[in-house]
């Protein structure tokens, strides 16, 4: 099926908060850049983005995510086809902006013609000396004590009522490929994490992932890309010294293969730090997985609801969400179709 767009990218998150203050505080503690625009905070990487994050005055809570399209053509036939208009953007960096609702009733932002800062050049890693390559020579390591230096938002997931539904309502919109389906039991998928369709260009293995998980509908978290393994090391060690919040850290993922560190922000909302992870190219296709490698980590800390001794397999929750989806599109149907 074709899309009405290809997103190029994901753009940005927003949030509400009734502390700016103290969510510019936590956020330089991430490692983002703020500043503020016409009341609001916003927060930007090293990437040249006008912002990756935006905080309104006003009850906390997660407010919209923003895709980047390839230009004011895209966003118009987008527009039609949703009846909507193209807006003038008023936040940093300008460009044009369609709004639209997703299934779960998140808004959700199409952007295009934004003007970009001059991207920093990255610092880069010391090299490293592993037995199969001796790389830095006569020369230590020395570490900043420091936040993380982010570099760009990279990905946000999303808790859904209805994983088909979702995936349909997204991919129709943005040309999602699947990069991996996640499977709760044989033929029973929760969910997916997606990639952007940029034909031969190699992208991450997802900008998207959506699943239909306990609790329910709403956001999971944003994920930030940062330099590397020493950077994010360098980060989890500030965080931790500013007494933040930590969710879940420091792992190597299965799906993605990022290495991770999670943490929450003042009212709960969940950051992830995150770098090397997978690339992949339209070819590539897709595959199916399941609940293992979807809550298993390749080295590090597990998953917090696995991290007891007593705690369930990955396969035990993939089969009582099997159960429970089946319930529950049991009590959908109407009485003459179970009868029947």
């Amino acid at each position: 099926m074709m899309s009405i767009t290809r997103a190029q990218d994901i753009a940005h998150v927003r949030f509400m908060a009734p502390d700016l203050g103290e969510m510019r505080k936590f956020l330089e503690d991430f490692g983002l850049a703020c500043f503020e625009h016409d009341g609001a905070l916003y927060a930007r990487g090293s990437d040249g983005a006008p912002f990756a994050h935006a905080t309104e005055m006003g009850e906390a809570g997660f407010t919209a995510l923003a895709f980047r399209v390839a230009g004011l053509a895209e966003l118009e036939a987008l527009a039609a086809a949703e009846g909507v208009a193209v807006e003038a953007s008023t936040a940093p960096g300008g460009g044009h902006v369609v709004r639209l609702t997703d299934p779960d009733g998140n808004r959700v932002e199409a952007v295009t013609g934004q003007t970009w800062g001059e991207p920093a050049a990255p610092d880069s890693e010391a090299p490293f000396n592993s037995a199969a390559a001796r790389r830095r020579l006569r020369t230590p390591v020395r570490v900043e004590r420091r936040p993380s230096r982010v570099r760009r938002l990279g990905h946000v997931v999303l808790n859904v009522a209805d994983f088909r539904q979702s995936e349909a309502w997204y991919k129709a919109r943005f040309g999602f490929i699947t990069s991996d389906e996640i499977e709760a039991a044989p033929g029973l998928s929760i969910g997916a994490f997606m990639r952007c369709d940029r034909g031969d260009t190699p992208t991450d293995h997802h900008t998207l992932f959506l699943a239909q998980l306990p609790p329910g509908p709403g956001f999971n978290h944003a994920a930030f890309e940062v330099e590397g393994l020493d950077d994010l090391m360098a980060g989890h060690a500030h965080l931790k010294r500013e007494g933040r919040k930590p969710a879940w850290g420091v792992g190597r993922h299965v799906l993605g293969s990022q290495i991770f560190d999670y943490w929450k922000d003042p009212w709960g909302h969940e950051l992830e730090h995150w770098t090397d992870g997978d690339l992949f190219a339209a070819a590539d296709g897709s595959r199916l997985s399941n609940m293992r490698e979807l809550l298993d980590v390749q080295w590090g800390a597990p998953f917090p609801a696995l991290a007891g001794k007593r705690a369930p397999k990955p396969e035990t929750i993939g089969k009582l969400l099997a159960l429970q989806l089946r319930f529950k599109r049991l009590f959908r149907r109407k009485p003459k179709d179970i009868a029947a």
